[in-house]
């Protein structure tokens, strides 16, 4: 589904919405305000549940913005800010919560007309705030590597690359919308925003006060619960992510680089280094003109086809041992079933020392004996001061591994499936030193977080492939015994 066609279904809506209110209601204060009202409540309401279904999502989007702002003002006579969102990044997940209830809430407000002043006011806040957010997103794309974002002097052309936050996540992952498109969306709502502000008088109402509160407050309770079921208590009940089940990863990543190798040349669009005029030229064109644009003199930039499968995720998929040699297809075509346990964050606490340990060293001398020089060796112990790592985990993060993903592995392993798991990166030591704490000879595999976070929402979480499909994936709280496992997903003899 596009953002038009979406915009499209939530004003025939609020279309509907508004001539029920009108007619059978009697609700006729101010059609347009009316029609407003139940097309930004609407909008609201979808674009807070596709994010309820997975809570994660939003608060892994909030990490990255806190990451960049982060970034963005330690360079600045602002850095004193700086260490406020790493701290804010500590409640991610709560944020995320509180925001996709408050979204939700607040649609449901607007078209009751409940607490007409105060959703006014909060509805102009909460688009002020996604437009700045969205205008941020935007604008970075204006700004090369290397440079500040507060130093306007030195933005150049739009370059796509150049954000690093690519996607604001108003819609989840139902619908992913480029940051222009998402910084126009919000600039188009502050119009009903602002309208509300000196017009909520005029805002419909449903129903008696009692009726109108007594709703905002069962749906913030039930959301509360809906939200906490996608991620505490399982995986989301809708996946919009490339990595669902059904999906045979190895064959779709295959097709997706595939495809992006096919794209074509179209064009060329140069840009001169000292006018700033930009010329484009179609491909053959400039084959027979190269020689006109020198790159002394111009910028080039290739103007390519759309490949004919859109890359997701999963292009990204990427995995590798401990030294560093990618397996991504020897564990995307293992036949047969395959236990992924994905964890993104292994949650290590690392306490540094130093520790004084002895070692022997050689001492070579020349002595002169009869004339003759002669080689005298002597070993000697000396000590030396060593920096030391000791790994160490929460007790309730490795008693998830001990009660839930240990025994199936052992089992699964003792019959015959391949079972690894796949993790960030990290030191070597740190992975042997969590074996022995959870008993249990794994094989580990590292690769990116933002990868792990998009294939399951869970931490550990599990998933089982049988020749490279997805076929079931669990939440830690939610995996089965290897019995209940082994009777849908028998391993072949």
């Amino acid at each position: 589904m596009t953002l038009g066609t979406l915009l499209l279904y939530i004003a025939i809506a609020s279309l509907v919405i508004t001539g029920i209110t009108a007619g059978l209601m009697n609700q006729r204060k101010n059609l347009l305000v009316s029609v407003l009202q139940n097309f930004c409540g609407a909008l609201f309401i979808f674009s807070g549940w596709v994010k309820a279904v997975d809570p994660l999502g939003t608060a892994y989007k909030m990490e990255q913005y806190f990451a960049e702002f982060e970034a963005t003002f330690s360079d600045t006579a602002l850095s004193f800010i700086a260490p406020l969102f790493p701290w804010l990044a500590n409640y991610a997940n709560s944020f995320s919560v509180f925001m996709i209830i408050l979204e939700i809430v607040l649609g449901i407000a607007l078209i009751l007309g409940a607490q007409r002043k105060l959703a006014a006011w909060t509805f102009f806040a909460i688009v002020a705030f996604f437009t700045f957010l969205t205008g941020f997103t935007f604008l970075t794309g204006y700004v090369p590597e290397g440079v500040n974002f507060f130093q306007f002097g030195q933005w150049g052309d739009y370059v796509v690359t150049n954000m690093k936050v690519t996607d604001c996540g108003c819609f989840g992952d139902f619908i992913k919308l480029e940051p222009r498109t998402s910084f126009l969306k919000d600039i188009f709502l502050l119009f009903p925003a602002v309208l509300f502000l000196f017009m909520h008088s005029s805002m419909h109402q449903i129903g008696s006060k009692g009726m109108r509160n007594g709703v905002l407050a069962i749906s913030t309770l039930g959301l509360l619960l809906y939200c906490f079921s996608n991620y505490i208590w399982d995986i989301p009940h809708a996946d919009f992510r490339p990595f669902k089940e059904g999906v045979n990863v190895y064959e779709t990543k295959q097709a997706e680089v595939e495809a992006a190798q096919n794209v074509e040349i179209l064009a060329y669009k140069m840009t001169n280094k000292e006018s700033g005029k930009v010329v484009e030229v179609p491909y053959e064109q400039y084959l027979k003109e190269y020689k006109k644009y020198p790159s002394a003199e111009w910028e080039l930039d290739q103007i390519k086809s759309e490949p004919a499968i859109e890359a997701t995720k999963i292009s990204d998929f990427d995995i590798s041992n401990l030294e560093g040699i990618s397996v991504n297809e020897d564990i995307l075509t293992v036949p047969g079933y395959a236990y992924m346990i994905v964890a993104y964050n292994l949650k290590t606490d690392i306490t540094y020392g130093t520790a004084i340990v002895q070692d022997t060293v050689m001492l070579i001398d020349s002595l002169l004996q009869d004339a003759n020089w002669v080689m005298d060796t002597n070993y000697v112990v000396v000590e030396e001061e060593v920096r030391t790592e000791t790994y160490d985990w929460p007790e309730e993060y490795v008693k998830k591994w001990k009660e839930k993903i240990v025994p199936v592995v052992q089992q699964a392993t003792e019959e015959g499936a391949e079972v690894y798991v796949m993790t960030s990166y990290a030191a070597p030591e740190s992975f042997e030193a969590f074996q022995e704490r959870i008993g249990l000879d794994l094989t580990f595999y590292v690769g990116d977080d933002i990868l792990l976070k998009t294939i399951v929402r869970s931490n550990p979480g599990v998933v089982l492939l049988e020749d490279g499909t997805i076929v079931k994936k669990w939440h830690y709280r939610k995996f089965p015994d290897y019995e209940t496992i082994s009777s849908r997903f028998p391993v072949a003899e």
